[in-house]
C-alpha cells in the first residue's frame, strides 16, 4: 500500500491569519511523523501565503522521516531549495490568484526551463518530482528531464460526480501509474484526496506515496492531529 505524505500548509494558513507565531508547522510536523507519517510536505509559495521561509529551514532540520518541499520553478525559489536541501523537491505549476494548485506541471510546453531545474536541484543530492496530470505525454516528457519521480494530480477523480466519470478517471490513474512504473519513475499521487475517496487511489498498485494535507488538517480541528493521521494511515493501509 502507499505511504502517506501529510503536507502542512495550512496549519501555517491558520498561523497567518493573525500575522502570529503560532500554530506551529515543525510542531505539527513532529505530531504527524509520530502518528506514523511516511514524509512530510509543505510548499513554499512565490507570495508566501502560508509557509515561509523560516519554516522551511526549521522543518529541513526537525524532520526526520523525510522532508518533500513543493515548489515553482521561479529562479529565486530554486535557490532556497538548493540552499536549503529537502529530501525531496516537487515542482508544481503555480499561480498569484489561485486559491490552491488547480492542475499539474505542463512539461510539453515548458520542457526546458522544467529539465534546466531538475538539473540544478539533482546537482544538489536532491531527488526531483514532477506534479503533473495523468496523460501520457506529460509522463514522457516527465522522464526527459532526468526526474526522478512524478506525482499524479488526483484532482480530476475527487471532483468526478458521477460513476461513470469516478470510473473514467481511476482509469486514467491506473494507466498513468502503468506507465510510470514502465519508465522506471517513482509515482506518487495527491490533490483533493479525503477521508472518503482516498481508499479508491490507494488500492491502485504501483503508487508510492498518496500526499494529503487540507482533509488532514480540517478533521484534525475535531479529532486532534495524531489521530487524523493515523485515520488516514487506516485508509491508505498503513495500519
Amino acid at each position: 500500500m502507499p505511504k502517506l505524505g501529510v503536507n502542512i500548509d495550512h496549519v501555517a494558513t491558520v498561523r497567518q491569519a493573525r500575522r502570529d507565531i503560532y500554530p506551529n508547522p515543525v510542531d505539527a510536523a513532529i505530531a504527524c511523523e509520530k502518528a506514523g507519517a511516511h514524509s512530510i510536505v509543505a510548499h513554499l509559495r512565490e507570495d508566501r501565503r502560508h509557509i515561509n521561509d523560516k519554516d522551511v529551514s526549521a522543518l529541513k532540520k526537525t524532520v526526520r522521516t523525510r522532508f518533500n518541499l513543493e515548489m515553482s520553478i521561479h529562479p529565486a525559489i530554486v535557490e532556497i531549495a538548493c540552499r536549503i536541501k529537502p529530501d525531496q523537491a516537487t515542482l508544481v505549476p503555480e499561480k498569484r490568484q489561485e486559491i490552491t494548485t488547480e492542475g499539474g506541471l505542463d512539461v510539453v510546453k515548458n520542457f526546458t526551463e522544467i529539465k534546466k531545474t531538475v538539473a540544478a536541484l539533482s546537482a544538489r543530492g536532491i531527488c526531483v518530482s514532477l506534479f503533473i496530470a495523468p496523460e501520457e505525454k506529460q509522463i514522457l516528457r516527465s522522464k526527459e528531464t532526468g526526474a526522478h519521480s512524478i506525482e499524479l494530480h488526483t484532482g480530476c477523480y475527487a471532483n468526478a460526480k458521477t460513476k461513470t466519470q469516478i470510473r473514467r478517471e481511476l482509469e486514467r490513474i491506473r494507466n498513468a501509474v502503468t506507465l510510470g512504473n514502465a519508465l522506471k519513475l517513482i509515482v506518487n499521487a495527491g490533490h483533493g484526496l479525503n477521508y472518503t475517496n482516498t481508499r479508491a487511489i490507494a488500492s491502485i498498485k504501483g503508487i508510492e506515496e498518496l500526499n494529503i494535507g487540507h482533509a488532514i488538517i480540517a478533521r484534525a480541528l475535531f479529532v486532534g492531529l495524531p489521530k487524523a493521521t493515523q485515520q488516514m494511515l487506516t485508509i491508505t493501509g498503513n495500519k
